[in-house]
């Protein structure tokens, strides 16, 4: 989409002389002329937005179509007077500009969708969804991090049309007391421990596969590749606690076969303290290892298993296994999400799409720019696949 719009460079100009006239003494010394100008940077910059297909920074806190209509007040709109109240340099251009840039390479999902779409004619598509970032917004609290109503009845829209799993570092019964939906199947601890469909995947040890019912009493199976190691994660879990408790802020999270250690509250200056702490406590179990996600250290077991595995296990188990009719659908935030990302380039099959507001490396294919968005985008998909069954 961004190489059908050449006049980029253009309006990115008119937007800086925009911002710098309205900054100079002519402009300061007519309200008129001042207004004026504002409202034509301001209406450039949001026609450029639409243009490009994503939200910008005027938009951030409303809902994008179908989801709800309503705009809040633009803080930066001008005064009585006709002054702009945003006196200070418009430091999110540059941003949006690396953003932009960075678009051509991993295009929205919701402005691709019809692209996107088209090649799922035929096939049958299988969604699969991180939690944190995803379906909820990242908080400072990990035990506040609920999902919206509308969020919670997009997914389950979307469950009762495709095969659906959410796969997250969390415990799994963590995950499910946050979606509450019988219709998904769950991942927790970064896909070490699966509660997917009843057939039992012949290409994995049985020895971690059991039967096990859920809620409503439907039976499923239960996949926990990293059940040796549960003895010493308790072990851990409590030394962690313990260490860690002379240091304000620090949260060590359970999530059963890995554990979360949460710095969000931790002050600078002891975060080193407690990296120490927790690297001390780690070099007593050779079988576990670090790793880092956002504000988080992360301990989990040392085996070869990640969400890409957890997502090739459940492709498995839904009868997908070397089907080329099987459209995988995987989106993502968080760095623990490229392993997934990776397995479905590697298949040369479905649409990795990244969860971030910000340029960053990735393996994804398209992206989305915040949970809204992934409302919006699961909202287009269950509507699809509704007007596609009739």
């Amino acid at each position: 989409m961004l190489n059908s719009f050449p006049f980029l460079p253009l309006f990115l100009s008119l937007y800086s002389n925009f911002s710098f006239l309205l900054k100079s003494n002519s402009c300061s010394n007519s309200p008129a002329v001042s207004h004026f100008f504002f409202k034509m940077r301001e209406n450039l910059k949001r026609w450029l937005y639409q243009a490009m297909g994503f939200q910008n920074e005027l938009a951030r806190n409303q809902r994008i179509e179908p989801i709800s209509k309503a705009t809040k007040p633009n803080k930066t709109e001008p005064n009585a007077a006709g002054d702009p109240k945003d006196s200070k340099p418009d430091l999110s251009l540059c941003a949006d500009v690396k953003y932009i840039s960075w678009l051509k390479e991993h295009p929205s999902a919701l402005s691709s969708f019809q692209e996107m779409i088209s090649a799922a004619k035929g096939k049958c598509i299988v969604v699969f969804l991180d939690y944190d970032g995803t379906l909820s917004p990242i908080v400072n609290d990990p035990d506040s991090a609920f999902m919206s109503d509308l969020m919670r009845s997009a997914v389950r829209q979307v469950a009762r049309l495709y095969p659906t799993a959410i796969i997250s570092g969390r415990s799994r019964q963590k995950v499910y007391g946050f979606v509450k939906l019988d219709e998904v199947f769950y991942a927790g601890s970064h896909g070490m421990d699966i509660m997917g469909p009843t057939i039992q995947a012949s290409s994995y040890d049985g020895k971690y596969q059991s039967k096990s019912l859920d809620k409503k009493g439907n039976e499923l199976t239960v996949f926990q590749p990293a059940q040796d190691f549960l003895p010493s994660i308790e072990k851990m879990l409590n030394e962690l606690e313990e260490t860690t408790s002379e240091i304000n802020g620090a949260l060590v999270e359970d999530n059963r076969f890995c554990i979360s250690v949460h710095y969000r509250h931790v002050l600078q200056e002891d975060f080193g303290l407690l990296e120490k702490k927790v690297q001390a406590v780690v070099a007593k179990y050779p079988g576990f290892h670090l790793t880092r996600g956002k504000k988080v250290i992360e301990i989990r077991p040392s085996i070869k298993w990640n969400k890409g595995d957890a997502l090739l296990y459940l492709l498995e188990t839904l009868g997908f296994a070397n089907s080329s009719d099987v459209l995988p659908i995987y989106i993502g935030d968080d760095r623990t999400d490229e392993d997934a990302f990776k397995v479905l380039n590697c298949r040369g099959q479905g649409y990795p799409i990244i969860v971030s507001s910000n340029p960053r490396d990735t393996l994804a294919s398209y992206s989305l720019r915040d949970p809204s968005e992934v409302l919006s985008f699961l909202i287009r998909l269950a509507r699809w696949g509704d007007l596609s069954s009739v």
